[in-house]
Formats: C-alpha cells, sequence, structure tokens
C-alpha cells in the first residue's frame, strides 16, 4: 500500500487521489498510518463483502451469545485442568 503524509496530500491532492484509483493508500500523520482513501467502488464493494463475525470487548457480549460460550469455556477449561494432572 501506498502511502502519503497529511502534508503531502494538502500539497498534492490530484497526485494522491490518482494513487487512490489504482489501489486504496495509507495517509499519515506525525508518521502513523490514520486514514486510507479509496474510491468509493472500492469502498462499497469492501462494505458489501464484509465479514459478518464480530469482536465483543469486556462487558459487550450479548447475553445470548455468552449464554452459549461460556459452558463450553467451561468445559474446555475443566478438561485442561484434568489433563495436566
Amino acid at each position: 500500500m501506498q502511502k502519503f503524509s497529511t502534508v503531502e496530500l494538502l500539497r498534492d491532492i490530484k497526485t494522491v487521489t490518482m494513487a487512490a484509483d489504482r489501489q486504496p493508500v495509507a495517509i499519515t500523520q506525525h508518521r502513523k498510518a490514520r486514514y486510507v482513501l479509496m474510491t468509493y467502488e472500492d469502498f462499497a464493494a469492501m462494505k458489501e463483502n464484509s465479514d459478518p463475525r464480530r469482536v465483543f470487548g469486556p462487558g459487550e457480549t450479548p447475553t445470548e451469545l455468552a449464554e452459549l460460550i461460556v459452558p463450553e469455556l467451561d468445559r474446555l477449561i475443566a478438561e485442561g485442568k484434568s489433563g495436566d494432572e
């Protein structure tokens, strides 16, 4: 992925947008990638084909999902303890 700084974007937006026409480009700020510039068509395709899986942080897991996962985790933990002894 080609990278451009925010300063380069401001100075030469034509070059940056032409590069984004070919493939997504990273826009950096203080030498860290902060943004991605891509065509709207690429963005729409990415959104349409997105992976339906989600990641939940502590306390964010929906109750119905936790009710499915917790018993299996407890079983795996118990198996691990019995296998180590």
